[in-house]
């Protein structure tokens, strides 16, 4: 079985090129990557994945916003991408890393986490759903029943918004 760490002990390098492996060099055009911008991961929700030397899977989470139509933003955590090496898909890694993300944002009582994927992967393993979803938007194209939220018992968010970079939060929001 893979070794999990904390993302930042893999390589900026080692990680472009498994993104690249498992999602392709185009990868960088996708909506989620617009979220992104301006932001570094989150250091206790993101992981690697190591065999030996070799990194074989990451897991980079994002301090994002949901901004409702008056213009208040709450904070949310973007998870993704996901990724495993190609050759390396199918083992377990990627449920391991999310196990591990879901332990450490349980742990920090994290309110709410999105992310877009296959929603009967992601709803039957890891608790995500599009149920709070419907009505929000993002900053480019995607499939309104891939976009999933897991939201902690107890936490309502707002109902309509757009999912913006963590910039669009004030400094005191953030």
């Amino acid at each position: 079985m893979a070794r999990l760490t904390p993302l930042h002990e893999a390589s900026h390098d080692a990680i472009e090129q498994l993104l690249d492996d498992a999602f392709g060099r185009d990868r960088h055009g996708r909506t989620a990557y617009r979220l992104r911008i301006g932001a570094e991961p989150d250091a206790a929700l993101s992981f690697a994945a190591f065999e030996g030397e070799a990194l074989v899977g990451t897991l980079q989470s994002w301090p994002i916003a949901l901004v409702s139509a008056d213009g208040e933003g709450t904070p949310l955590v973007l998870v993704g991408p996901v990724a495993v090496a190609p050759g390396r898909q199918g083992t377990g890694i990627g449920r391991a890393m999310m196990q591990a993300m879901l332990a450490a944002a349980d742990a920090r009582q994290e309110p709410a986490l999105t992310l877009i994927g296959d929603p009967d992967y992601y709803g039957r393993l890891f608790g995500f759903t599009a149920m709070a979803t419907g009505g929000w938007t993002l900053p480019g194209p995607w499939e309104p029943h891939r976009l999933l939220a897991r939201i902690r018992p107890g936490i309502a968010l707002p109902a309509v918004g757009r999912l913006a970079p963590a910039r669009a939060l004030s400094p005191a929001e953030s």
